[in-house]
C-alpha cells in the first residue's frame, strides 16, 4: 500500500474513534497516531499524555514535549510510580507487562480527567508478532485502541508515511524505557536507571565530539559492567574502545564492554539470578526529580 492511501486510512480509523487521548512515548509509532488524530479530529480533540518515569530518559521526554507543541495537542507528563511495584523492580522477563499496567492506568485515569474516555497507544503490526512486548497484553485488558495493529501498518509503513507528513520522527531510532538496558533478574533501581542514562548520554556525546556519531546505541548495565553497543562501524575500533571503557567508568560502572547494537539483546541472554537491591545498587529516591 502507498503511504498516501496508508496515512488516508489512519486518518479515517481515528476519525471513526473519536475523541482520544495518545499514549505518547516520543517514538515513531506514537508520534505518528498523535499526529494523525490530530489531522483526523482537530488538536483540540486530541490529548498527550507522557509518563514520566525513571525509565524515561530526559531527552525523551524533551523530544516529547517539543513535538506535541508543534502539534498544538494538549501534552500533559504524570508522575508514574512502576518502581513501587516489587513485580516490576524485580526484573523479571515479564517487567513490561507490570510497567505498562501502571502506565497505562495512570494514562486512563489522567485522560478521564480531563474529558476523555479512549486511550490510544502505538503498538503496530510488528509488535503485535513480537514474543518479548508482554505490555501489549496490559493494554489490551483495559481496552486500549491501537490504530496501527487494527489497520495492520508495520514499523516500515510507520516511517514511510511519517515521512509522508514530513514528521521530525520518521527516522527516530527505536529509543525503549531505561529499565530494558538492564539484565533480567537486576533489581530496578531509580540510581540504576540513571546511571544507564548517564553514560548513555556522555557515550553519545562523546562521539559526536569525535566525529563519529552513531546512529543505534545502548548501554546495557549486566551488573558491575556496562556493555556499550554500537553500529558496526564503530565497535571495532580499538581507539574507540578505550576512550569510551573511561567514559563509561566515570559514569559509575567497574567494567565495561564493547559489541555492536542488537535491538532486544537482554531478550536473548540468561538472565542475572535474582537477587534483592543493595545498598551499590543505590535503591532511593529519584536522582532526576
Amino acid at each position: 500500500m502507498d503511504s498516501r492511501t496508508a496515512a488516508a486510512r489512519l486518518v479515517a480509523h481515528l476519525t471513526d474513534i473519536g475523541p482520544v487521548a495518545v499514549a505518547f512515548s516520543g517514538g515513531a509509532d506514537s508520534a505518528l497516531v498523535l499526529a494523525a488524530a490530530a489531522r483526523a479530529l482537530g488538536p483540540d480533540a486530541v490529548l498527550a499524555v507522557t509518563a514520566d518515569s525513571a525509565s524515561l530518559a530526559a531527552a525523551e521526554l524533551a523530544h516529547a514535549v517539543a513535538f506535541a507543541d508543534r502539534l498544538g495537542v494538549r501534552h500533559l507528563t504524570p508522575a508514574t510510580a512502576e518502581l513501587d511495584d516489587p513485580s516490576y523492580a524485580a526484573n523479571g522477563r515479564d517487567r513490561c507487562y507490570f510497567c505498562k499496567s501502571t502506565v497505562l492506568d495512570t494514562i486512563t485515569a489522567v485522560a478521564r480527567d480531563h474529558g476523555v474516555s479512549t486511550v490510544a497507544t502505538g503498538v503496530n503490526a510488528d509488535d503485535a508478532h513480537d514474543p518479548f512486548r508482554p505490555g501489549i497484553r496490559a493494554g489490551d485488558e483495559i481496552g486500549v485502541r491501537t490504530p496501527l495493529r487494527d489497520l495492520g501498518m508495520t514499523k516500515t509503513d510507520v516511517r514511510a508515511v511519517s515521512r509522508f507528513w514530513d514528521l521530525s520522527t520518521w527516522d527516530k531510532p527505536a529509543m525503549p524505557c531505561l529499565a530494558s538496558r538492564v539484565r533480567y533478574g537486576i533489581a530496578i533501581t531509580p540510581a540504576r536507571l540513571a546511571r544507564v542514562e548517564r553514560a548513555e548520554l556522555a557515550v553519545r556525546e562523546w562521539l559526536a565530539a569525535a566525529g563519529t556519531p552513531t546512529r543505534d546505541l545502548r548501554v546495557r548495565d549486566l551488573g558491575d559492567t556496562g556493555r556499550v553497543e554500537l553500529d558496526p562501524h564503530l565497535a571495532d575500533r580499538p581507539e574507540i574502545g578505550t576512550a569510551l571503557a573511561e567514559v563509561v567508568r566515570a559514569a559509575g560502572f567497574d567494567g565495561v564492554e564493547l559489541a555492536v547494537f542488537r535491538s532486544g539483546a537482554l531478550n536473548h541472554e540468561a538472565a542475572t539470578p535474582r537477587r534483592d537491591p543493595t545498598p551499590a545498587d543505590g535503591a532511593g529516591p529519584h536522582p532526576r526529580r
